[in-house]
């Protein structure tokens, strides 16, 4: 059996990774990387390897990464320096052996400049390109948008205000679920065919929504009537600044949103139900579970 290392292990995706694979596999074939030990403390209690490691921190990924087969990349979140941070993930992965690294990238269409994400997507695109170019065997995961992130995007006072207020027009989006999209990651880790080697694999959802349908399934949960109003970005902007939401936070949604509005995340793939071998949950389903009374 492969020795296996999940990086940022202690974070949503990382952690979810490792749960998932010691329901697959002996603890003893998993390695995760942190950057917090304490963080860690429950997996190593499981018998999960902890190696502390940083992505800044070259040598350290190195000393990691020895005698591993396999490691699933999470990107990173330090979106100014994650070019570099992630070139060293992909450059100490090679110098110390690794035989086949799974990374998590993003479902798009537009990889221009022009794309609202294009910010975002910069970090993605130069890692895909650095691990084709590489010589180690890859897996590009192409995750769509979590359906996880619905909630925060319509805000945590929309049952009080009944309104979702987003710049996203009618464009739709092909949510998964964060657990569904790990544990499709641990059955690529664990696979031992070859199948999914050097392999780009869009991973949109079971079904594409606009923000209208997701209004009316948290209405339909809530038994409230639930409004969706597609503002302008300028009035987007200037509503939340007033409100005191900071303008990086103003920016991120924003942008997501017209990404959106273009039908960026739009593409519905039965990828994901092939790799989990069943039915990936649905956004109704989630939503049931987040907005229950």
């Amino acid at each position: 059996m492969s020795n296996i290392l999940v990086t940022g292990a202690t974070g949503q995706l990382g952690k979810a990774v490792t749960e998932s694979l010691l329901k697959k596999t002996a603890a003893s074939n998993i390695h995760i990387l942190a950057r917090d030990a304490a963080k860690a403390a429950n997996l190593k209690a499981q018998g999960v390897t902890v190696h502390i490691g940083d992505y800044g921190d070259y040598a350290s990924l190195v000393s990691a990464f020895k005698g591993i087969d396999k490691v699933y990349m999470v990107s990173g979140n330090d979106l100014h320096n994650r070019i570099k941070q992630q070139d060293n993930v992909v450059n100490a992965a090679k110098e110390a052996g690794v035989k086949h690294v799974v990374y998590t990238s993003y479902q798009r269409k537009n990889e221009t400049d022009s794309s609202p994400i294009a910010f975002v997507a910069a970090g993605h695109l130069n890692t895909e390109a650095k691990l084709k170019a590489s010589g180690l065997t890859y897996t590009i995961l192409q995750h769509g948008i979590y359906a996880d992130m619905v909630p925060i995007f319509a805000g945590e006072q929309v049952l009080h205000t009944k309104t979702i207020y987003l710049p996203a027009g009618d464009g739709k989006t092909a949510y998964a679920v964060r657990t569904d999209q790990a544990e499709a990651g641990a059955n690529v880790l664990l696979d031992t065919t070859g199948k999914y080697n050097n392999q780009s694999i869009e991973l949109g959802g079971p079904e594409a929504l606009s923000w209208q349908q997701v209004a009316d399934i948290i209405g339909d949960i809530t038994s409230e009537k639930i409004n969706y109003v597609s503002p302008s970005v300028a009035e987007f902007d200037a509503a939340l600044t007033k409100a005191g939401v900071p303008a990086e936070y103003i920016g991120l949604f924003a942008s997501f949103s017209q990404a959106g509005a273009q039908g960026e995340f739009e593409n519905v793939t039965t990828n994901l139900e092939i790799i989990l071998g069943r039915k990936p949950l649905t956004v109704a389903a989630f939503l049931s579970a987040v907005y229950k009374k």
